[in-house]
């Protein structure tokens, strides 16, 4: 798609909806639009409605706890009938919810859970906001910066129970302290041959 094509569809967005689209940037031929996340619906419906964006190819999240606004849910459209694709992206603090979309989008509705589940990302109006890709009793959101590489509990088959069990994790302290060199790669200055010297 033409870079001139993007950047107009980028001023109608932005003359149509005013204040609800807060920037738009143009990179390696995709236009991105950085939208109010209390306005989502709106801003989506008109892309839907106005430029044919009938279809939702996917929705994500994303973790930047450095931010005042710490997650970012991120929309992916394409129109077919135009050949056009474009990302919006809503910035939303710890505990803050956006609209769901299922109303525009029935698929949205496994897109928000995972994004519900990996990232703790709530949904208004979801009919059905539950976990999708981890247990039921599951502590915490996996693709969160702050979870523990290693979880907080490990799942086994215990055979004297005859069931899954749930333990706390426990790690010996050997793996703990790690060093992640190599015997091998790790010498003191003094001990690599310099170039051209016999032996």
């Amino acid at each position: 798609m033409s870079l001139e094509k993007l950047i107009e569809l980028a001023n109608k967005v932005e003359a149509a909806l005013g204040d609800a689209v807060l920037s738009h940037n143009l990179a390696q031929g995709e236009l991105t639009l950085n939208v109010d996340a209390a306005q989502i619906i709106a801003v989506l419906s008109n892309l839907q409605v106005a430029h044919g964006f009938s279809t939702l190819v996917d929705i994500c999240g994303a973790d930047y706890p450095q931010n005042e606004k710490r997650f970012e849910v991120v929309y992916h459209l394409l129109s077919m009938n135009n050949n056009q694709r474009v990302r919006v992206k809503a910035a939303l603090g710890e505990g803050a919810s956006l609209p769901s979309v299922v109303s525009l989008w029935p698929v949205a509705n496994w897109f928000e859970r995972e994004a519900f589940d990996m990232y703790g990302v709530l949904f208004e109006g979801h009919p059905d906001l539950r976990r999708l890709l981890t247990d039921y009793g599951f502590e915490g959101h996996p693709l969160r910066k702050d979870f523990p590489l290693t979880g907080y509990q490990e799942v086994r088959y215990d055979e004297e129970q005859k069931r899954v069990i749930y333990e706390p994790v426990k790690l010996l302290q050997e793996y703990r302290n790690f060093d992640f060199e190599s015997p091998w790669e790790h010498m003191d200055a003094g001990e690599v041959p310099k170039l051209g010297s016999q032996p």
